[in-house]
C-alpha cells in the first residue's frame, strides 16, 4: 500500500483529481439546465484527460496511484454522463432519440463490470493494468461524441440554436461510441485473465507447499 502512493505528488495526479472534482459540478450544471457551462466543464475534464497522460509520459512523472486513479477519473465521467444522457434520451419527445436510448446501457454494464473487477483485484492485492491503445481511443471517441451531443444534440442539447445534429447522426454517433466501449473492454481481457490466472497459480503453488510440509517433518524425524 505504501508503494501505492510513492511518488504519487504529480501534476498528472492533480489534474485527474480534478477531472474527479468536475463530475458533480457538470452533474448540477446540466440537470439544473445550465447547459453552456456544463458542455465546457465536460470540455475541461475530457483535457485534463488528454493532457495527464502526456506531462506523465514527457517528464517521467507516471507513478502507481496515477495508473488507478487516471482510469477511476475516467470511469465515474462516463457514467454519470452516460446515466445523465440515458434519463433525457428516454424523456426526449422524438421517437428516434428516444429509441437509442438502451445504447447507453451498454456503457453502464461495461463501466460498472469494471469497476466491480477492478475493486475485486485490489481486494486479492493485484492492480488493474493501465489502459491500453484501444482504450484510450475509446476515451477519446466517449469524450467527443458526448460533448457534442450535449452542445448540439436534438432535444438535449446546449448550443441547439446555433445548429441542431441530425436524430440519425446523433444515433450513430452514439453507436459507435457504445461499439469503442465494448472494443475497449476487450481488448483488457488478456491482461486481466493473465493476472487472474497467475494468481490463482500462485495460491495453488501455495497450498501444495503447505501440503508437503508435514510430509517433509514427518521423514525428518
Amino acid at each position: 500500500m505504501k508503494d501505492l502512493f510513492k511518488g504519487s505528488l504529480t501534476i498528472p495526479n492533480l489534474l485527474s483529481v480534478i477531472r474527479i472534482g468536475l463530475i458533480p459540478v457538470f452533474a448540477v450544471l446540466y440537470l439544473k439546465g445550465q447547459l453552456v457551462p456544463a458542455v465546457l466543464i465536460l470540455v475541461i475534464s475530457g483535457l485534463t484527460d488528454l493532457f495527464d497522460g502526456k506531462i506523465a509520459r514527457r517528464f517521467n512523472q507516471v507513478s502507481a496511484l496515477g495508473k488507478i486513479l487516471d482510469p477511476v477519473a475516467d470511469k465515474l465521467t462516463q457514467i454519470t454522463v452516460a446515466i445523465i444522457l440515458l434519463i433525457k434520451f428516454h424523456q426526449a419527445q422524438s421517437p428516434v432519440i428516444n429509441a437509442f436510448g438502451w445504447v447507453f446501457v451498454v456503457f453502464l454494464a461495461k463501466e460498472g463490470f469494471m469497476v466491480l473487477g477492478g475493486l475485486a483485484m485490489l481486494i486479492c492485492n493485484l492492480r488493474p493494468g493501465a489502459a491500453e491503445m484501444p482504450g484510450k481511443v475509446a476515451t477519446v471517441v466517449f469524450y467527443t461524441v458526448m460533448t457534442l451531443i450535449i452542445a448540439f444534440g436534438p432535444e438535449v442539447g446546449a448550443l441547439t440554436n446555433l445548429w441542431t445534429m441530425p436524430e440519425v447522426l446523433t444515433g450513430i454517433l452514439v453507436v459507435i461510441a457504445a461499439i469503442m466501449c465494448l472494443v475497449a473492454f476487450a481488448s483488457y481481457v488478456p491482461g486481466i485473465k493473465q493476472q487472474v490466472g497467475a494468481f490463482f497459480a500462485e495460491k495453488k503453488a501455495q497450498k501444495l507447499a503447505q501440503a508437503e510440509e508435514p510430509a517433509q517433518t514427518e521423514e525428518t524425524e
